[in-house]
C-alpha cells in the first residue's frame, strides 16, 4: 500500500464551486466532494490538465471561499484534485469553520 502524501486530513464536504483558468479565463462549474486545509477534490466531467492554475471559488450556504489553486491530479469524466496556492487570510476562517463542521460529521 502506498504511503499517505497529504499534508492535512481531508473530509467529505459537498459544496458548489467554480474554476476560472488563469490564462484563458475559461470558467467551469464544479462540485467539491472532499476538502482539506491545503486543497480539495472537485467532481467534474472535463477537468483541467495537471499543473493548470485556476482561480477557485467555493460556495456553501451563504459563505464563500476564494483562492488560487493548481490541478495536481486530473481524471477525465471524474474530477480533479487541486492544491491551494495562496494564503487568503480573509477566507481562512471560513475554510476552518467548514473543516471543523466536516470533522464532527466524519
Amino acid at each position: 500500500m502506498g504511503q499517505e502524501k497529504r499534508r492535512s486530513p481531508r473530509y467529505f464536504f459537498f459544496a458548489s464551486a467554480e474554476l476560472t483558468e488563469e490564462n484563458s479565463q475559461i470558467r467551469v462549474p464544479s462540485r467539491v466532494s472532499e476538502l482539506s486545509l491545503n486543497g480539495c477534490y472537485l467532481d467534474m466531467m472535463n477537468p483541467f490538465p495537471v499543473d493548470t492554475v485556476v482561480h477557485l471559488t467555493i460556495e456553501s450556504g451563504s459563505a464563500l471561499f476564494q483562492t488560487r489553486a493548481k490541478t495536481i491530479h486530473s481524471t477525465p469524466n471524474i474530477g480533479a484534485g487541486v492544491t491551494f496556492l495562496d494564503e487568503t487570510p480573509e477566507f481562512q476562517p471560513i475554510l476552518n469553520r467548514w473543516l471543523e463542521q466536516a470533522a464532527t460529521q466524519a
